[in-house]
Order: C-alpha cells, then structure tokens, then sequence
C-alpha cells in the first residue's frame, strides 16, 4: 500500500498535490487522452516514467519520506509523457525514456539544493531540463525516431497570424480545460475535466487557480493576437496553469495581496512562454514547463522571508 501511495502522489506533485485520489484521476485522464488521440504509448511512458524515478530515489538513499510525498516521481512522469509524445515508441525510444526519467531524480536533489538559500524549489525544472537533453540529442542519433518535434527555424520565418473571430463561451472553456490538461502534454477537453476533479479533491483552492491560470493565458494569447490554433489546443494555458497554482494556493500565504500577486504572476508567465517559443524556435525545442519555473522563480524571490508558509 506504502508503494501505491508513493506512485499515485508522485503523478499528483505534478501540481503540488500530494493526494493518491487527486493522483488515480491525473491518471486516468492520461489515459484517457492518450488513448483518445491514438497515442497509448504516451499514458505508458507516463507510468514507466514514474516507477523508474521513484526507484532511482530508492536506489540512491534519498530521503524515504521525500518518496512517499511524491517528490521524486512527479518529474519522471512528465518526462513519460514528453518523450512519448516527441519520440517515436521505439526499444531505444524506450531506453531514452528510462534513463532520462531516472536522471531528474539526482537533478532534482541537485538544483533543490542551488535553490534553498534561496528559498526556492526546482519544481518542475528537472524534467525541462533533462528532457531538452535527451530532445536535442535525439535530432543527431538516428536510432531514436524523432516524431513531433518541430523543425528548427529563425524568428523572421514566423508567420503572423491574423486575428480571427473571437470564440464562443462554449469554445473558451474548452480551450481552458485543454490548457489544464496540456500540463501532462494531453490535449483533451474531457482529460482537463478529470485533472480540475483531482484538483478539486486534494484542494478546491488549487482547481479554482487551476481555471484562473488557463483562463488567462488564453485569454492573454487572444488579446495579443497569438496563434488560435495554438491557444485552441491549450497551448498557452498549461504554465500559467502551474503558476497560478503555485503562487495563488501553495507556496504564498493567501491575502488580497498575494492574489494580485498571483494574477500578476499568470500575466509574467504568459509574456515568458511567448519570448520562450521565440528563443527555442531556431534549435526546434518546446518550451514545456520552462515558462512556469522561471516565471515563478522571479514571483517567488522578492516574497522569500516574509511571504512563504513555514
């Protein structure tokens, strides 16, 4: 039991919930989207990601109690869902997919402590940073197939795209469920649905900054005329997702003032994520969740000392 605790609040951490039933509906609705855009081997790699982290925290004598909250696995799970998604489903695909999820476990420890005279966490800096590895690597090793990786390009080459008409209510909540569940790279209304219903379990502060934070990305990436399609499929939801979250239910004591702090934090995240896109788009990387750890990281310093819970 100790162990399934142990696997379900790992997946749950993604969003700072360390609640084994919030962590049975993120999983569920990975599969659910998964399997629903015909990509199963992506809710696969999300539990091989996740075992294989954990363990690596077993094997290398890391803190049980770290483990059991879910700390060493929430990064292994996003690393199942990305390489998955990138990269074909292949043995080596696989392997790649195994020793990437293993490695954010001693990255994790290894940031966590450049961050803590700070009073800052890695988050889920762990899994962006390993993945980039392995992504950009991938592009010279012809035994990993490389799957939906965009092709490398200058900023000159971006086309602009004309503003288009303005979405029904309808069409802005399912573009805001599709942010929330893009934090898992899954690209389905119904799968942001099941994740706000976890959210909703461990911590109904959590799933209403959950909306707040996809609401306004998408309707900051509307207002300054980013690409609809983009912003249709949640594209411009999921960090600000995770910082709303971050800054509006865990880490600053809630008040009038954090709350604009929060709001002001999703406004910083999506600015981030757009000058992020531009600077990743000559090596042809995604941003993943790179725009939540930065923009959080500089929301989070001016607080450090009289803002954090103890």
């Amino acid at each position: 039991m100790k162990h399934i605790k142990t696997f379900f609040s790992s997946v749950a951490q993604v969003m700072f919930q360390g609640n084994v039933s919030c962590g049975i509906l993120f999983i569920v609705g990975i599969f659910w989207g998964a399997y629903s855009a015909g990509t199963p081997a992506v809710a696969w790699g999300a539990l091989v990601g996740t075992a294989v982290s954990i363990l690596t925290g077993y094997l290398l004598g890391y803190p049980h109690n770290e483990g059991e909250q879910g700390l060493w696995g929430f990064n292994g799970v996003l690393v199942g869902c990305a390489l998955m998604t990138f990269l074909g489903s292949t043995p080596l695909g696989w392997a790649a997919l195994v020793v990437c999820s293993a490695m954010t476990t001693w990255v994790r420890t290894a940031l966590n402590r450049l961050g803590e005279p700070l009073g800052v966490s890695s988050y889920t800096f762990p899994f962006v940073m390993s993945t980039w590895i392995f992504l950009a690597a991938a592009r010279m090793l012809g035994g990993i197939d490389v799957v939906a990786l965009s092709h490398p390009m200058l900023p000159a080459s971006f086309v602009h795209l004309t503003h288009s008409a303005a979405p029904s209510f309808i069409d802005f909540v399912e573009w805001t469920l599709r942010g929330v569940s893009q934090v898992f790279l899954i690209d389905s209304w119904i799968t942001g649905v099941l994740f706000l219903a976890g959210l909703l379990i461990a911590s109904p502060l959590s799933a209403l900054w959950a909306v707040i934070g996809s609401a306004g990305g998408a309707a900051l990436a509307l207002l300054f005329g980013a690409p609809t399609e983009a912003i249709a499929h949640g594209m411009y939801g999921f960090s600000p997702t995770l910082t709303a979250i971050a800054l509006g239910a865990i880490f600053l004591r809630p008040s009038l003032r954090t709350t604009i702090w929060a709001l002001v934090g999703i406004v910083g995240t999506f600015f981030v994520q757009a000058s992020m896109n531009v600077l990743l788009a000559p090596v042809g990387l995604p941003s993943l969740t790179a725009p939540f750890c930065i923009a959080t990281w500089l929301f989070i310093l001016p607080t450090f000392k009289n803002q954090l819970k103890n």
